[in-house]
């Protein structure tokens, strides 16, 4: 993934990512609450998915005292919450190829949501793999430098040898890319030198873009992104479209 695609989408999405900074951690909470029953840990240092979640928590500026509420609900005898992951392939107008990770304790209720969004943006719904051989489970890391605080030669040689595959700077964009295994080990060394993070996840990224041409594509496209976003069952959307805006 390019930095310049990543930071652009960043940037296009702030106001609306700021006005739904709620909803935001509502859903990071949801994956809090599965990270630590399946991990069976409510103790980032031993439990790696839940230290995988509380990155992505910190980089979007949840508070400590969210995550911390969260983590005790989670581990709390009473706690019945009780939710599935979920994997739905497809493609979007265009033959943008997309893939909508959620989190449901009602698979009758988000299947038909998520296909209902897919018919109404000019998409299709696929089967299980249709895409997803299309993309690579990287972990990701943005970091802001649009200020040109950060020397990009030194972050470059921190992330390395922190244990990241890869650095790219780009712009006002600086990132870099890890195996999912070394993940939490980079954010915690590079959390440990000071830097912050626009955001840090562990991502499905694309072999290669889409660039839509066609004005319809284009808005069937941001639409159908809106639309999965905006379910509260839908964690993550990921896809291969090029915007150049």
């Amino acid at each position: 993934m390019s930095g310049h695609s990543k930071w652009h989408n960043i940037q296009k999405t702030k106001g609306a990512a700021d006005a739904k900074r709620s909803a935001a951690f509502t859903k990071i909470a949801r994956e809090i609450i599965v990270a630590v029953k399946e991990g069976g840990s409510g103790d980032p240092a031993n439990n790696s998915r839940l230290a995988t979640v509380v990155a992505k928590a910190k980089a979007v500026n949840m508070p400590n005292d969210n995550i911390k509420r969260t983590i005790d609900k989670a581990l709390g005898a009473g706690n019945t919450d009780n939710f599935e992951a979920v994997t739905y392939e497809g493609y979007g107008p265009g033959g943008v190829a997309v893939i909508v990770d959620a989190l449901t304790d009602n698979r009758q209720r988000t299947a038909p949501e998520v296909r209902h969004a897919f018919d109404k943006c000019n998409g299709n719904l696929g089967a299980q793999g249709c895409v997803s051989w299309s993309f690579d489970r990287k972990g990701v890391i943005i970091m802001d430098n649009s200020e040109g605080e950060l020397d990009e030669d030194t972050v470059m040689m921190d992330a390395l040898e922190a244990g990241a595959a890869d650095f790219n700077a780009d712009g006002d964009a600086l990132e870099v890319t890890t195996d999912p295994d070394a993940f939490n080990d980079v954010v915690k060394a590079l959390e440990e030198k000071g830097y912050v993070f626009v955001s840090a996840e562990i991502e499905m990224v694309p072999q290669n873009y889409i660039v839509l041409s066609d004005e319809g594509d284009l808005k069937n496209m941001q639409k159908l992104i809106d639309m999965l976003e905006d379910s509260d069952d839908v964690q993550n959307v990921w896809h291969n479209w090029e915007s150049n805006d």
